[in-house]
């Protein structure tokens, strides 16, 4: 949701719910208070442009308004400016079990593991799990994140990786996320 012409995200979420782009009056009154007259730029202004009907979200940080859209939160990329967004309006955020993950690494490049990741997800059909190569020191390989919201069936999953990896002859390496 940033001012740069290859954001398309509001006029992505406003076609997906067959909503009008607006300029939201007062995502825009926020950033002419915001920035200095000789500041107020129209890709800044771009900013204030949020499909019809969405509730504003607002910005402790560069006031550069977030905006929701029925059960979407659509919130910058920014890490430090998102999580203090979001510390505002979490305790709106309701219901739904706690999505868990494990994120494994190792050198084994996606093409020779790939099948077997195939096989693995069939076996645990109620887990999400991806794929994310990697190339350090020349060598590739690649980082595979567990998701869902069994613990012991992500433990399961995790634990037969970590058997794949060894097997195709690559130390598995737990990976902070």
């Amino acid at each position: 949701i940033g001012p740069t012409h290859d954001d398309i995200t509001s006029a992505c979420i406003a076609k997906a719910f067959g909503r009008k782009l607006i300029r939201h009056p007062d995502a825009e009154k926020l950033l002419l208070a915001h920035y200095k007259p000789e500041d107020v730029t129209e890709a800044r202004m771009k900013m204030a442009d949020v499909p019809e009907d969405s509730i504003l979200l607002d910005n402790p940080v560069s006031r550069a308004p977030g905006f929701q859209v029925d059960n979407v939160f659509v919130l910058p990329g920014v890490p430090r400016i998102m999580q203090a967004m979001f510390d505002l309006f979490k305790h709106r955020l309701t219901g739904g079990a706690e999505m868990l993950s494990k994120s494994i690494a190792s050198y084994t490049p996606e093409g020779k593991i790939a099948a077997r990741l195939t096989a693995l997800q069939d076996e645990h059909p109620a887990l999400e799990i991806g794929s994310y190569p990697f190339s350090r020191d020349g060598k590739h390989g690649s980082t595979i994140v567990i998701r869902g919201t069994d613990a012991a069936d992500i433990a399961d999953a995790a634990e037969k990786l970590r058997a794949i990896m060894r097997d195709l002859g690559n130390e598995p390496q737990e990976v902070d996320l």
